[in-house]
């Protein structure tokens, strides 16, 4: 009877689209760092922490109003207790863990094992309950009992939930928890040290009445500020013997405080390229919209240098470290990860339709492109994916894999070996328009209800008459091209006029026909 009721009440949430829609939204907004609205939620939580210490702290020798101590003691821990609740609500999924063992059960044809499966459901709360986080958490709720005038203490336990919401805080934390074994050394060493030192001095200086050290705690104070080469000079040992000890005392300490700066650096030094693939997947979590490129080679630099000059902003997918950092050489902004799996993109929490333009496919096998075409299908059906040919029995492939355009990089070489073959002049002019160096640009103009009127308008003026050519004119409804197009023919909107000319004259005459299309 109790397990039939269990196992009804889990399929009953389990099933509930409102109770897994307030699931998630609280989970995203406790857990989901990439959630819109977390970051708001923290720093109200990072305010009411502040707040509650000043108060605190004011109450030492000023009287506060009876409204602010109830608001500290009683407001913000209910708060704090709310937070608390919800973080161990979302922590696991308890219709789950019950609904399987109900269908493990079943598949092997015996009972339901309730009890059984409280017992997972426990076990996985208790992972919460006695994290470190969730113990601060409970030890910040404690001045909730406000008569219990001893326990208003923990309020000092609310700045240590600081690093829960403090990114920083918390990476620095992790990046020490590495060490582990070093820290719990030194701390070892420590203690030895401050044990023995407490000892000697103790038994030097505590039956010379002009000695400052007369208990066991007044020694374990002066080694303790000793080792620690803070040296406050309120208690300085007066016999010969204590001195010597002293000056042993030093030099260990100096060797802890070696030891320690030691660990400290080391961590972070191991850590630092980890700090900064993490900061960069953040600042690439946050762009609004920017270009895709998969695979780093000659190809992926001229490219990206050509959208970077126009403005436009790339992210590089390389799944080999070594191209990944000379990409950053280049200052490009590249990641180390795998672009055919799926776990890069929910690593960089990517929303396809709101950031990304368009994925260009670089990568040197045809398969590497499909697979990475297929995962990106898979995040998002609209994106537009242009890809390069390396075999041109993969053209099929691709298609299938849902890329909307292929480059064939030999086809084009021997369309273009073809037509200025035996033609040296020729092949200079083509050579030349596409080095970089040589200072003339093609460029594509979109042109609008503004623009299209007037294009052929401004293209005949003096300034660009002989200067300015126009290769041809795209037709977007019509998907044909018009090339060394005249007044004759017809522009509408969306139409893209492809022209060849210097960077200045472009953007003269881009300026231009948008004004004269404005009047």
């Amino acid at each position: 009877m109790i397990g039939r009721w269990i196992v009804g009440f889990a399929f009953l949430l389990h099933t509930s689209p409102r109770y897994r829609h307030y699931k998630k939204f609280f989970h995203n907004l406790l857990e989901n760092p990439s959630y819109p609205y977390k970051k708001f939620f923290d720093y109200v939580m990072m305010a009411l922490i502040v707040l509650s210490v000043y108060i605190l702290i004011r109450h030492v020798k000023h009287e506060m109003s009876a409204e602010w101590l109830f608001f500290n003691s009683y407001v913000i821990s209910l708060i704090f207790l709310a937070e608390y609740l919800l973080r161990l609500w979302v922590y696991s999924d308890v219709s789950k863990i019950i609904i399987e063992q109900y269908e493990h059960d079943l598949f092997l044809q015996r009972s339901f094992g309730w009890r059984s499966a409280v017992r997972q459901t426990l076990s996985s709360k208790a992972g919460y309950v006695f994290s470190p986080s969730a113990i601060i958490d409970l030890l910040a709720i404690m001045p909730f009992f406000h008569e219990l005038r001893m326990l208003r203490i923990f309020i000092l336990f609310r700045v240590f939930k600081l690093f829960r919401y403090t990114k920083s805080l918390t990476q620095f934390v992790s990046i020490l928890s590495s060490k582990k074994f070093e820290i719990f050394t030194l701390g070892l060493f420590a203690t030895v040290i401050i044990v023995v030192s407490s000892v000697l001095i103790y038994i030097m200086e505590a039956n010379n009445p002009e000695s400052p050290i007369n208990t066991l705690f007044d020694a374990v104070y002066w080694s303790v500020v000793t080792i620690f080469t803070v040296g406050y000079g309120d208690f300085v040992p007066v016999t010969e013997e204590g001195r010597t000890v002293a000056m042993v005392i030093i030099v260990a300490g100096i060797a802890v405080m070696s030891f320690a700066t030691s660990i400290v650096v080391s961590a972070f030094t191991e850590k630092l390229d980890e700090i900064k693939d993490d900061k960069l997947v953040d600042d690439v979590s946050k762009l609004s919209r920017f270009y895709i490129v998969c695979g780093y080679s000659p190809l992926t630099r001229e490219v990206v240098q050509r959208f970077h000059k126009s403005g436009k902003t790339v992210v590089v997918l390389e799944k080999d470290a070594a191209k990944a950092q000379e990409a950053h050489k280049a200052g490009i902004t590249a990641l180390a990860m795998d672009s055919s799996s799926l776990a890069t993109y929910q690593t960089l929490k990517i929303d396809f339709e709101r950031q990304v333009e368009s994925v260009l496919l670089f990568q040197e096998s045809d398969v590497l492109n499909v697979y990475t075409a297929l995962t990106v299908r898979e995040l998002s059906a609209g994106i537009e994916i242009l890809s390069i040919l390396n075999q041109v029995e993969n053209r099929r492939k691709l298609l299938l894999a849902g890329i909307n355009k292929i480059v064939y990089t030999q086809e084009l070489i021997g369309l273009m070996s073809k037509q200025v073959s035996g033609k040296p002049v020729a092949f200079d002019v083509i050579n030349a328009l596409r080095a970089e160096k040589s200072g003339v640009y093609i460029e594509e103009i979109a042109l609008d209800n503004y623009t299209r009127n007037r294009f052929f308008d401004t293209i005949t003026l003096p300034l660009f008459q002989k200067r300015l050519i126009v290769l041809g004119l795209y037709k977007t409804v019509k998907k044909s091209f018009f090339f060394n197009p005249d007044a004759t023919v017809d522009i509408e909107a969306g139409d893209v006029a492809i022209v060849i000319g210097t960077r200045a004259l472009i953007d003269e005459f881009k300026a231009m026909t948008y004004q004269k299309g404005r009047r």
